[in-house]
């Protein structure tokens, strides 16, 4: 059987025998030789449907219905800018992905904490497999295969409708897959107030064979002083009250130290620094926590997001997994129990059938404080 997961720099080399597709509004249905057809202003197969002109609101339009086998490895898509009232266009359109004719999604997230992008924003994304660049244009390159069928659609909640939606998913079709083959699968979950001693679950009720090989973090912290002490937690195959992976703390999961600060001892507010690597980041931070006058003027609490991939180290588990982390602080006084606004995005390849997700969150309940 030639190998479909070739994609690599030291495997480019080698035919696979692959037959290469791609679907976007020029070429709907991914049809070889199908595409460029449309007419547009200046003429037959000119630029005559780059995007699709308008997804009401309320609307479910569906992207790509491809049969396969095959795999999906890219996925490219922007909106247009809103009116300037429009800020949670990116929280309000939920990408879903369904495999081999499920009826639940493997894949269900805002469409902007899918690419890394809580809080309605679009900041610059630089990582392996998830890249966002100038202005939102959102990029995936984590590979999704199928055995018979793939569907990918979006969900427009948002209160007006989307003047023009952009994309393109790119994918390759092949004779038959390696019979071990697992499931992209992406989660996303949010405490808009987290329990006071209960760490927040990242994942969970997740049965079957597989591995974990990412988490996207978006924080908006309410209390004051440092906020990332907690440790996050694997629970691998029947791990009850006690995990077999623990890390020592938030910021040390996603590769840092010491608070992301340069000189603790000078720096008061702290200036954390900001970074992005091809595993792990820390893209965003909406404003530094200056005597925490959020409190008294009105304004937004200060928002960060994180990401880490477990490309070279996916946490892999036989029979079920949980992820979990804690919300701990520190301050003079020393740690301390936190409760703050956590939102996630949990990816994992798994063999199939999956447990159907947690009911997706309202998007009043999806938008940033």
């Amino acid at each position: 059987m030639n190998n479909p997961f070739t994609n690599s720099l030291n495997q480019l080399p080698l035919i696979n025998h692959g037959r290469s597709r791609s679907i976007s509004m020029e070429n709907p249905t991914g049809a070889k030789g199908g595409g460029g057809k449309a007419e547009g202003i200046l003429g037959p197969s000119r630029k005559g449907a780059p995007a699709i002109r308008g997804v009401k609101s309320g609307e479910t339009r569906v992207l790509a219905d491809i049969d396969g086998p095959g795999v999906i490895n890219h996925i490219w898509i922007t909106i247009t800018n809103q009116s300037d009232t429009d800020f949670f266009v990116l929280c309000d359109v939920v990408l879903r992905i369904y495999w081999d004719e499920e009826e639940a999604p493997s894949v269900e997230c805002p469409l902007g904490d899918f690419f890394c992008n809580g809080f309605g924003t679009g900041c610059i994304i630089n990582s392996l497999p998830i890249v966002v660049n100038p202005i939102r244009g959102f990029n995936s390159y984590f590979q999704m295969p199928f055995h018979k069928h793939a569907k990918v659609t979006v969900e427009s909640q948002h209160a007006s409708d989307i003047r023009s939606f952009f994309f393109q998913i790119d994918y390759t079709l092949y004779e038959e897959l390696p019979p071990e083959t697992a499931y992209f699968h992406a989660q996303w979950r949010r405490e808009r107030l987290t329990q006071l001693r209960k760490d927040y679950t990242i994942l969970d009720q997740v049965t079957g064979t597989g591995h974990y090989i990412g988490t996207y973090l978006a924080i908006t912290t309410l209390e004051r002083y440092w906020w990332g002490e907690g440790e996050f937690k694997f629970f691998i195959d029947g791990d009850s009250e006690y995990p077999t992976i623990c890390g020592t703390g938030v910021e040390d999961y996603f590769g840092g130290a010491w608070g992301f600060v340069l000189d603790q001892r000078r720096e008061t507010p702290a200036a954390e620094e900001l970074y992005q690597t091809p595993f792990l980041g820390y893209p965003f931070y909406s404003a530094r926590e200056e005597n925490y006058s959020w409190r008294f003027q009105g304004s937004c609490p200060p928002m960060r997001g994180l990401y880490r991939w477990h490309i070279m180290d996916p946490i892999r588990f036989e029979e079920d997994l949980r992820v979990t982390v804690q919300q701990i602080g520190t301050c003079h006084k020393g740690l301390f129990e936190r409760q703050d606004d956590y939102a996630s995005v949990a990816y994992w390849y798994q063999t199939e059938p999956h447990n159907p997700f947690p009911e997706l969150k309202k998007k009043e309940e999806r938008w940033p404080r």
